[in-house]
């Protein structure tokens, strides 16, 4: 399986926005309750955006998923720090994509001159859980009950690997 990347684009922004939308109300991976609109996703994904970067995930020169360097707070001393997001279509889990995404995304943020990566992910999502941990993240943070998504209490927890 060949897999690649581009910049996302205002083209992708449906596509995008759908694989998004999927895991709203399919999952505890985000904790967005309504679907987004695609106005909403531009916003979030920073296009054009010299340091908060986004692509779409491509396998095959198929659309498999989409990842994103995002602002991780926003006061100035941590400009060297960014939050490392990926979804990746259902059809395309369990299938090593993510360890290339988050190499590719490791290596886009240190041609950045960022200094760490922060992955913000819900206790439920063992997979991800998983991939952070084989790909030499480590746990820095747990909030416990700090969401509530199809009536459950959730966890969050904060993983971090400086580059």
């Amino acid at each position: 399986m060949n897999v690649s990347f581009k910049s996302i684009e205002k083209s992708d922004l449906a596509e995008v926005t759908a694989i998004y939308n999927y895991y709203v109300e399919n999952s505890t991976a985000t904790f967005h309750l309504q679907a987004v609109t695609e106005q909403e996703m531009e916003q979030t994904l920073c296009l054009g955006h010299p340091v908060y970067q986004s692509f779409v995930i491509l396998s095959d020169d198929k659309i498999a998923g989409f990842c994103y360097l995002g602002q991780f707070r926003k006061k100035e001393a941590y400009d060297i720090s960014v939050e490392v997001t990926l979804y990746i279509k259902p059809a395309f889990t369990g299938k090593q994509i993510g360890v290339e995404v988050l190499s590719f995304m490791e290596k886009t943020a240190k041609n950045l001159g960022l200094k760490n990566l922060i992955g913000v992910i819900t206790s439920e999502n063992v997979g991800s859980l998983k991939l952070f941990e084989r790909c030499g993240y480590f746990k820095c943070g747990h909030l416990k009950n700090i969401g509530i998504k199809f009536g459950r209490a959730l966890d969050v927890i904060s993983y971090q690997k400086e580059i």
